[in-house]
């Protein structure tokens, strides 16, 4: 059975609350959920070790990625590391009212990070349905993963997830 862990990077705690769905939905335990900022060290001993990776990553600024999420980021680009036959699910918060401009644009960012290491990244979503101006995140006219807005549309949250979970579990044929 593949080995499946949960990378989240948050500071107001959405991507967390998609980060313990997952955790429900596939059986993920504890121990396998690395908050960025307060357990991850190391990109060969943590993300490595992991057949399917659920990535989070909260939205700063210009389309970043949260901070937690940058020398980990850097490290993969610079240091070649080679993530074919893992497969990636990219999830994340943004605020399209605030930052319509740049709307969950690390989604994108750590999609071609990924994509370029060799990653397997699955979990499209249609666009219906969200109001913004512009994403790094939509890949052929999807976003490349799910895209949460607690600021503006907290009431389709939980929906938005659930939709995400069946897709993923198609995509992965759990």
């Amino acid at each position: 059975m593949a080995k499946m862990g949960i990378f989240c990077g948050t500071a107001g705690g959405t991507s967390m609350v998609v980060a313990e769905a997952l955790a429900d939905a596939f059986s993920i335990e504890e121990d396998d959920i690395i908050n960025m900022e307060e357990d991850f060290d190391d990109v060969e001993e943590q993300l490595m070790e992991y057949d399917i990776l659920f990535i989070g990553s909260s939205t700063w600024g210009q389309g970043d990625v949260h901070h937690s999420w940058v020398d980990p980021q850097l490290e993969i680009e610079d240091e070649g590391f080679d993530f074919s036959g893992k497969t990636v699910a990219l999830f994340g918060a943004g605020d399209s009212v605030k930052h319509g401009e740049h709307f969950c644009s690390a989604l994108g960012k750590l999609h071609d990070t990924f994509k370029k290491a060799g990653a397997n990244v699955v979990g499209f979503m249609p666009t219906d349905g969200y109001s913004y101006e512009f994403s790094l995140a939509v890949k052929d006219g999807q976003f490349c993963g799910l895209p949460i807005d607690n600021h503006n549309e907290e009431d389709k949250t939980e929906e938005r997830i659930e939709q995400w979970i069946d897709v993923l579990k198609k995509d992965l044929s759990l």
